[in-house]
């Protein structure tokens, strides 16, 4: 299927001229539904919408002389018209899933509009990577826009990824029909040190007119991020507390505050507007990782704005935080965003603004889903096979591929561990004394081992380290090849035998998630499209990743979604400590480490 251009507002302006005026009918009318107005933040009672071509005609409290013969009429029976959701800053490779399933899953929960960021492939396949994500988006029948990725590696230096993105590939997605901007620019250490790629990269993006997406993971609040911000990103989702998010709008930023299926960030930030009362205009929501799980069980956007609501948030405030805020700061006001004339028809019938039921669901003017089941198609890509043959560790692993040697002459030493927080993104730089038992540095009560195994290139690296937190008792294995974001292969486990058994047997299948216990294999998500993704229903990926969340626990791991942290540990733009291909990483410094220090 080849993408078909939505007809812009210039292309059909006379024929919604003539159905507001009457002078035509219009494709639909919505009728007797209380209409939400974010732009004026109030619902008015006794309202219809006409739409026609698509887009919205004209919204009034009768809308009769609009109707014709073939019009279809919806009743809304005074429920809430309200307008799409979008997602303003998310990664859809977390997932699990393709755009298109992606796009399945979330259609129901009344998400008509996404922001995605594919760097996560690109870390994989490079431009190649992100044209297919980019392409299979343009085919749904909700509106997804591609940022293209900034940082691929994320840091230069301290991990090496399947591919590079260079400034002049940032040029070229300019010019696509789908790119909205720049995805997350997360060398926040390259730009306030002036780093020519990361300028070249935000400059391209700045020349075409469009959005340059943050990623600021610090907590300096002082001259380094006011350099960050004066090199242009726009807005920022990693801000964890109510300073972040009065920080980031008093410097001209946008707080994108993110409740993902483990960031729970909104609660500690949105206080910023319920209680110091800063203009919420300046606040968007956001989901950044959602893996299957959540999508299917718990909602998407609709989850997030329950959410907001119940922090305190009013609810036409929450609904603006989702909607008409997100379209403002990309540019498409006049698109999406709100249920008035011209823009886009994407409208969401609910009968209570708090619990939001997600009753219809309509994209385009086009009724996508009903009562929680989608009504439309979501065309698939042909993805090639250079996309679903990425597991290349050069060798079959052994135990050991895993041992950590000591010091000669040690009975016990000092490591840095990698402490894993429940529902946050970053980590803590922990250390622990640590036993030899034959030449080889053990984990020890809560501390057990990870390990990066390079999986691009062949080259049989492991890179070895400690982490703690997980709380995995017996003998037992992870391996995830969603390893954000360099994407090689994680394995987190007590037994170096279990360790290499599941790292093989991703290598075997072409990527996914695996838990390996005494020898048997307790559960297995196939990703098989770069490792990181399904093209499978969501449902049935969410059902294998419901069995991997139960193998976590029938291993010893009580943590919140913490597959989410598994899959986060080698993301070496976030503090405090991260595990690359290239070693131990402190986040704080940006400096590797090593991972053994002697004891006094």
């Amino acid at each position: 299927m080849e993408y078909t251009p939505f007809p812009s507002w210039p292309d059909v302006a006379p024929k919604l001229i003539a159905v507001a005026a009457g002078r035509e009918a219009a494709d639909t009318v919505i009728r007797g539904g209380i209409w939400v107005n974010v732009h004026s933040r109030e619902t008015l009672p006794d309202h219809d919408i006409a739409i026609a071509a698509g887009r919205v005609a004209f919204v009034g409290p009768d809308a009769s002389h609009c109707i014709g013969p073939d019009t279809q009429i919806i009743e809304a029976n005074g429920r809430y018209m309200l307008p799409g959701l979008c997602d303003a800053h998310m990664h859809i490779e977390s997932g699990m899933l393709t755009p298109a399933e992606f796009a399945r899953a979330v259609i129901p929960h009344g998400t008509t509009s996404m922001f995605t960021d594919p760097h996560e492939i690109a870390n994989v396949l490079g431009l190649d990577g992100v044209r297919m994500m980019h392409d299979e988006a343009l085919m749904q029948p909700v509106n997804i826009f591609t940022q293209m990725p900034s940082c691929a590696p994320s840091a230069p230096g301290l991990e090496t990824t399947g591919y590079e993105i260079t400034p002049e590939d940032v040029a070229e997605a300019m010019n696509w029909p789908g790119i909205i901007g720049l995805g997350e620019m997360m060398n926040f250490p390259g730009v306030i040190h002036g780093d020519p790629k990361m300028l070249a990269e935000i400059a391209a993006t700045q020349r075409a007119g469009k959005t340059v997406g943050g990623h600021y993971a610090s907590p300096d609040l002082g001259p380094d991020f006011a350099a960050y911000v004066a090199g242009g990103p726009a807005d920022d989702h990693e801000g964890t507390c109510e300073a972040d998010a009065i920080a980031r709008v008093r410097q001209g930023m946008r707080s994108m505050m993110r409740l993902g299926s483990a960031w729970y960030d909104v609660e500690s930030q949105i206080t910023a507007v319920t209680e110091k009362g800063l203009d919420p205009r300046n606040f968007i929501l956001c989901t950044d990782d959602c893996h299957s799980g959540t999508l299917v069980k718990e909602g998407h956007m609709n989850r997030v704005v329950r959410h907001a609501i119940a922090c305190g948030c009013e609810p036409l405030i929450a609904l603006q935080m989702a909607t008409i805020n997100t379209a403002t700061h990309f540019g498409l006001e006049r698109e999406i965003g709100s249920i008035t004339p011209g823009r886009r028809a994407d409208v969401i019938l609910s009968s209570d603004l708090t619990e939001l039921p997600i009753e219809m669901v309509i994209a385009r003017g086009q009724v996508i889903a009903r009562d929680g089941a989608i009504t439309v198609d979501c065309p698939h890509l042909n993805w090639p096979d250079t996309a679903r043959n990425t597991v290349h560790l050069g060798h079959a692993l052994t135990a050991e591929d895993f041992e950590i040697k000591a010091p000669a002459g040690a009975n016990r030493v000092r490591a840095n561990v990698i402490g894993v927080v429940e529902n946050q993104a970053p980590t803590k730089a922990l250390k622990a004394e640590l036993p030899i038992i034959g030449g080889l540095v053990e984990g020890e009560g809560k501390v057990c081992q990870i390990a990066l195994v390079e999986r691009h290139r062949a080259t049989g690296g492991v890179t070895n380290a400690f982490v703690s937190g997980f709380g995995y008792q017996g003998k037992m294995a992870m391996a995830s090849t969603v390893a954000h974001d360099s994407h090689h292969m994680i394995v987190v486990g007590t037994d170096r035998d279990q360790m290499a058994l599941a790292a093989n047997r991703l290598a075997e299948v072409g990527g996914g998630i695996t838990i390996f216990r005494d020898g048997e294999e307790l559960a297995l998500v196939e990703l098989p499209i770069a490792g990181l993704m399904s093209d499978s229903p969501a449902a049935d990926v969410a059902a294998k990743a419901e069995k991997m969340v139960e193998a976590m626990q029938a291993c010893g791991c009580q943590l919140n979604n913490a597959y989410m942290q598994h899959s986060l540990l080698a993301l070496v733009v976030i503090p405090e400590l991260r595990i690359s291909d290239l070693g131990l990483v402190d986040v704080r410094t940006f400096e590797k480490i090593d991972l053994l220090e002697p004891l006094a």
